[in-house]
């Protein structure tokens, strides 16, 4: 809709819409990670930012958006002289997560370089977003060549290009803000620790907080322009709170108490390096800015922890970002509060109260809106004090964004009755300590999603060649351009120093780069794993296999079988976390169903197969071999399993089989299954990266069947 929702508007949501106005406050901070289910508003939130913001004062015609009182020396479009300036709105530029490294940072205006034979440079997302926001929703599905370039930008402030001959170099300060459903992926630690403040949402679960956010709703979508002009007072003021706050942002102090406490905190939840300590100042600077005070307290420092720390404190695998909030306390208790100094100039809004800029005294709970609708504060900038019940809205501009499915809270697969001979189901096993794995890899040359896995055919990546292109052009391959054309010159009666080139000569850029795979775990949960007490070490092992798989931004899935046949665990998502929550749950026992767990996993394959054609499976069974089922025998089951295994290699899947038997007998069933599948089999031992090199780098190729081969061929 043309007319923004209002921030104010925004039912509860204290501590995102508190992250939000502190980056306004200063920009320095370093942006906002909104990490929530989703339908929580954080998409609206974000872009109703933009309303509050000052106007920006620029060079008039420069499309980097110069400063006119100081300009960039460098700029493309410069040197720009002393002279006229002028006025427009606060800038959000929206990157998609489809986005081309060309279209982020821009590049060689093609049409004009072979029309004209000038290099134009045509400026990109970057330069669009100086000196103002830049939102990436869905910031955890962006593709790590992006990803890697926003690093570079947001540490040095500027763009540099470099491409098909053109050398650029631009200012890029921009606030960066993200949003992110934590059930479809983590992000990278690196851009993890780019943003200044991060922020967790949920759904509000109080009835009257659920009814005013469908009422307001409602109501926008009926006349936003009416429901706007209703909180145009409430934007008003909030509005002219940042502006004062900047203002006092540079006679702000930050004592040596303040700094110490800081430091302390830093230190006593281990975070990495130094950008904690510098965002947790600047961040309490900003909230003593908003309060209008001119002195740091304790209460700031305290808030900018719980904003600042929590996506930067050392954490294992799989743990969810937090803060121990009694063990921030117990940190600050051995320090006392600065004296604040005296304010240069009385505060013109008696409003404030103690417990921060938002204005009235008194806890803000969950008993649902003031009659302004924004809650007791108002809309205007939350309460500085301890957390308070999560109120959430649904996203009043946009459809919920697809997640994973959500199996957190599903029951665990029990035992079916009256299994009689079963073994008695046994208690759920902790996993074991994780470790670095060997690269498990898919043969054969992929198209699918970008990620570390295996081979594939991208985007983005190293050049390996040119060819005509499939539809709209992407990316030109300008060597291989002027070399098709070249020969037709005399034909075409060139003259002058220009070269005639016509749209059959254009060529595209062939690259080779890595995808993400879907990894299916099979795993055997029966009696024949548990009654070695081996399951703790086949968790570990599948533990160590989920962090492999995030680092390599596959999508996972959980296949377990025992009793009388398999189950689902986890349908196929991209949040290993859930799929490591259920791991630590699995209870085992009982019969050993191999040829069910087989069949399930063919199942499941054959219906992601016709969701995502493109994204290739790796399935990776977790079984000693054994195989046993109610009322057959054990070479019966056995024959059932291989039958299963070898379906399996018909549809070219790609298996690894680990092989978790132990002991100074062993039957080498494992690896017989692994025949069968046309994949290799690794013991638990050797699937470690520091063991035997090279063991299970690439599944072998030679031993897949015809429509495996075909549809390597097809892929590639």
């Amino acid at each position: 809709m043309s007319t923004p929702y209002p921030f104010t508007a925004v039912v509860g949501q204290s501590d995102l819409r508190l992250a939000l106005l502190l980056n306004a406050v200063s920009p320095a901070v370093g942006g906002v990670l909104v990490r929530g289910e989703k339908g929580t508003a954080k998409s609206t939130a974000v872009r109703a930012l933009t309303a509050l913001l000052p106007q920006v004062d620029v060079v008039p015609g420069c499309r980097f958006s110069c400063e006119p009182a100081k300009p960039d020396p460098g700029c493309p479009d410069g040197p720009h002289e002393p002279g006229t300036s002028a006025e427009r709105p606060a800038r959000m530029v929206e990157l998609p997560v489809g986005a081309s490294e060309d279209r982020l940072v821009g590049a060689l205006d093609i049409e004009r370089a072979l029309a004209d034979g000038v290099k134009a440079f045509e400026p990109g997302l970057l330069a669009d977003a100086h000196r103002g926001i830049l939102y990436v929703d869905e910031v955890n599905l962006l593709h790590d060549h992006l990803v890697d370039v926003l690093l570079d930008a947001a540490a040095m402030g500027a763009s540099y290009v470099e491409r098909e001959g053109v050398s650029v170099r631009h200012a890029a300060r921009f606030l960066l803000v993200g949003t992110m459903n934590p059930e479809e992926g983590e992000l990278r630690p690196q851009l993890l620790d780019r943003f200044g403040l991060t922020v967790e949402v949920a759904a509000s679960r109080e009835p009257e907080q659920r009814v005013e956010v469908v009422r307001r709703r409602l109501a926008y979508e009926d006349d936003p322009a009416a429901f706007a002009a209703r909180w145009a007072g409430d934007e008003a003021e909030v509005r002219s709170r940042v502006v004062a706050a900047r203002a006092l942002l540079p006679k702000v102090r930050l004592g040596d108490n303040a700094l110490l406490m800081i430091a302390a905190v830093c230190a006593g939840f281990e975070v990495d390096g130094m950008r904690a300590d510098i965002v947790m100042a600047r961040t309490a600077a900003a909230l003593a800015a908003s309060a209008g005070r001119t002195a740091v307290l304790r209460e700031d420092v305290r808030q900018a922890a719980l904003l600042a720390l929590p996506h930067r404190r050392r954490r294992a695998p799989f743990d969810a970002p937090g803060l121990d909030e009694a063990k921030l306390d117990e940190i600050l208790d051995g320090f006392a509060d600065d004296e604040p100094e005296p304010d240069p100039e009385p505060d013109p809004d008696p409003d404030p109260g103690p417990e921060g800029p938002e204005g009235p005294e008194g806890p803000e709970g969950p008993e649902g809106p003031d009659d302004n609708g924004g809650g007791p504060d108002g809309g205007g900038i939350p309460p500085q004090g301890g957390p308070e019940a999560p109120e959430v809205q649904e996203s009043p501009d946009a459809p919920d964004a697809p997640g994973a499915p959500d199996v957190a809270d599903a029951p665990a697969p029990q035992p079916a009755a009256g299994q009689g001979g079963d073994a008695p189901e046994q208690a759920a096993v902790r996993a074991g300590e994780p470790f670095r794995t060997k690269m498990l890899s898919v043969p054969g040359l992929g198209e699918g999603a970008s990620g570390r896995r295996s081979r594939a055919r991208t985007a983005h990546g190293r050049t390996t060649g040119a060819q005509r292109p499939r539809g709209q052009l992407t990316k030109l391959h300008l060597a291989a351009t002027l070399h098709a054309a070249a020969p037709h010159q005399k034909a075409r009666g060139r003259s002058g120093r220009g070269l005639v080139v016509r749209k059959d000569d254009l060529r595209q850029a062939t690259r080779e780069g890595r995808e993400g795979n879907l990894v299916l775990f099979v795993v055997d949960a029966s009696g024949s794993m548990a009654a070695r007490q081996r399951m703790g070490a086949v968790k570990g092992a599948v533990l160590s296999l989920l962090l492999d798989a995030y680092q390599r931004r596959d999508k996972v899935g959980l296949i377990t079988f025992r009793g009388a046949g398999a189950d689902l665990a986890l349908p196929p998502t991209s949040s290993v976390d859930a799929a490591a929550a259920r791991l630590e749950r699995l209870p085992t026992g009982g019969r050993t169903p191999l040829a069910a767990g087989l069949l399930k996993a063919r199942e499941v394959l054959r219906i992601e197969r016709l969701r995502d054609p493109s994204r290739r499976p790796l399935l990776v069974v977790v079984t000693d071999g054994r195989a046993t089922s109610a009322g057959a025998l054990a070479g019966d089951a056995r024959a059932l399993a291989a039958r299963s295994a070898r379906l399996l290699a018909a549809d070219g899947v790609a298996s690894v089989v680990v092989d978790c038997e132990t002991g100074p007998v062993r039957l080498g069933l494992a690896g017989a299954l692994a025949a069968d599948l046309g994949g290799p089999a690794v013991t638990l031992e050797g699937l470690r990266a520091d063991a035997l090199a090279g063991l299970v780098k690439n599944v072998r190729t030679s031993a897949m069947s015809p429509s495996s081969s075909h549809t390597n061929r097809r892929a590639a």
